[in-house]
């Protein structure tokens, strides 16, 4: 039995060395895990004091009223990201110059500003509430990029696509809702959930003009003298619940693509083999 490889095999020396380089790698990654936790201890991150404040019910109840204001300013901002986006890559799409030259300055210029400065321009010259200003500024920032997204990912369908739906008779707005967004999703859909990604990182921004999300409510408990200064124990808490947001917006992302290729309006129907002695059409 023969097999097909792109590389050569390794023979018994080189795995000798592949085993010993991942042993190393191991007893490397150990020991800088050992020396992290030693630095723990030593610097007493463990001690009842620091760990006190998430046994009270009012902590907790900061807590998860900061996360419950993350996920609004998060729901909202996607959302209005998500529309924004659309309507500028239809701009941006558009065969009228004028409106194709207005969409694209919007987008380069929301693009370029930094987010931090357009919420805080939003909080402060035009005096809007903390979640209002927060979610408008992640709103323009993540919608101009979306845009871009939209845009590439339309672009990506084979232009025969769009050529063949035209023949048809198909008018412009009924090619591009059922021939080439339905195409281009797959092609936009990893670079819509990782900016839905950094949208919901960058609503921790909302700290800093007093919007009490999350990462506000950790800072207020961090900087308690009460509790001896518990920056590292907030640290450990919070990390893990904004990475797992974070992981199970990737597991929705890989959810809706194998939806998709399992989609019965992109699935060929099988053919059962035909058995024999059976007279295909043009036979009988």
């Amino acid at each position: 039995m023969t097999t097909t490889v792109l590389y050569d095999v390794p023979g018994p020396k080189a795995r000798q060395r592949q085993l010993a380089y991942g042993i190393l790698a191991a007893l490397a990654i150990l020991a800088a895990l050992g020396w992290v936790l030693y630095l723990l201890f030593d610097t007493e991150q463990f001690t009842a004091a620091k760990w006190n404040p998430f046994a009270y019910e009012g902590i907790q109840e900061l807590l998860l009223r900061g996360l419950g204001n993350t996920l609004k300013a998060f729901a909202y901002a996607s959302v209005l990201s998500l529309a924004l986006g659309a309507v500028l890559a239809t701009g941006r799409l558009s065969e009228h110059r004028v409106l194709r030259w207005a969409a694209t300055l919007v987008v380069e210029f929301f693009r370029a500003m930094p987010v931090l400065v357009m919420i805080f321009f939003i909080f402060v010259a035009l005096r809007v509430h903390p979640l209002p200003a927060l979610v408008a500024g992640l709103t323009l920032y993540n919608g101009s990029v979306l845009a871009e997204v939209f845009r590439t990912g339309v672009n990506s369908v084979e232009r025969g696509q769009r050529e063949a739906a035209y023949s048809l008779g198909m008018r412009k707005t009924q090619v591009m809702l059922h021939v080439l967004v339905p195409q281009g999703v797959r092609a936009m859909l990893p670079a819509i959930i990782s900016q839905l990604v950094v949208a919901l990182k960058d609503t921790s921004l909302g700290f800093l003009i007093a919007y009490e999300e999350f990462l506000h409510a950790g800072k207020l408990i961090a900087s308690n003298l009460d509790y001896d200064l518990p920056f590292i124990p907030v640290v450990m808490v919070i990390s893990p619940i904004y990475i797992g947001m974070c992981m199970l917006l990737s597991w929705f992302a890989t959810w809706v693509a194998r939806r998709q290729r399992r989609s019965p309006r992109t699935e060929a129907v099988d053919v059962a083999p035909a058995e024999p002695g059976t007279l295909l059409p043009r036979e009988q």
